[in-house]
Formats: C-alpha cells, sequence, structure tokens
C-alpha cells in the first residue's frame, strides 16, 4: 500500500482477553464493511479477522489486557484490518505445525504482516476493493458512519 494515501475511514474497537470476543470482532468487521457499502471478499475479510484475533489471544495477549481491531477503508479502495497487541515476539507460519492460521490470512487477503510496537506488535492484512466502491465511502463519510 502507499504510505501516502490517507484513511478515508477509520473504525477501532477494543477487546479483552476473551475467546467469546473473536465473534463480537467478526460482528464488528461485518457491520463495519456493510456500512461501508463493501461486498466484495466480505466472507474472507471475516475469516481473516477471525484468524489475527484468535491469534493475538493465544499468543499476544497477556492476562489482564485485551487487543484493538482497527479497521481502515483507505480512498484507494483499500480495507486495512489491524489487531494490535501487547505481547512479545512474532508469529511465524512454518515453525507452527498445527496452526495455518497466518497462511490462510495470506492467501486470502491481498498483503498481509506484522510490525513491532512498544508494547507489543500489529499483524495487519488488507484487501484492495474495486473502486467502484468509492461512491459508497464517499456516502459513509457524509452519513458519519
Amino acid at each position: 500500500m502507499n504510505p501516502t494515501i490517507q484513511a478515508a475511514l477509520m473504525h477501532e474497537r477494543l477487546y479483552l482477553r476473551s475467546p467469546r470476543t473473536v465473534a463480537a470482532a467478526r460482528q464488528f468487521t461485518r457491520d463495519t464493511v456493510q456500512a461501508w457499502g463493501v461486498t466484495d471478499d466480505a466472507d474472507d475479510m471475516l475469516l481473516c479477522v477471525s484468524e489475527l484475533a484468535t491469534n493475538a489471544l493465544r499468543y499476544g495477549v497477556p492476562p489482564g489486557r485485551g487487543y484493538l481491531l482497527r479497521l481502515f477503508g483507505f480512498e484507494d479502495a483499500t480495507v486495512r484490518i489491524e489487531v494490535h497487541d501487547t505481547g512479545p515476539g512474532f508469529s511465524r507460519i512454518a515453525e507452527r505445525p498445527h496452526g495455518h492460521g497466518l497462511a490462510l490470512v495470506g492467501a486470502l487477503s491481498d498483503d498481509w504482516g506484522a510490525l513491532a510496537r512498544t508494547p507489543g506488535k500489529v499483524v495487519w492484512c488488507e484487501f484492495r476493493r474495486a473502486a467502484t466502491w468509492a461512491a459508497a465511502q464517499a456516502a459513509a463519510r457524509q452519513s458519519g458512519v
């Protein structure tokens, strides 16, 4: 993604360390992308949110803390999903014999990665939409969604 492109829309929600929050994160994502007029790949986005939130809970959220789900809608019609946690280290695809979540995220999204933050990390993925929903973004901005 071009770092000079500014986010047109951003929604975020903080979740406590609980497995029940994964369903809430999916619903928040579903409601947000529907309000933005995104229909292409919405199911893939929801699956990626499930995987990233589950990974944060299993490997990145220390007891007593939570994770942040942040969704961006960019003017170039890209949707970016970020999960912020406060745990140490980075996930690795090849070194986990039972985990295929990040491989799935890589297969479903157009791009993904992880960035260090203090404390913890941000694991993100992006979906590049056809420019046809740019009008829906403009309508969402006007309606305050």
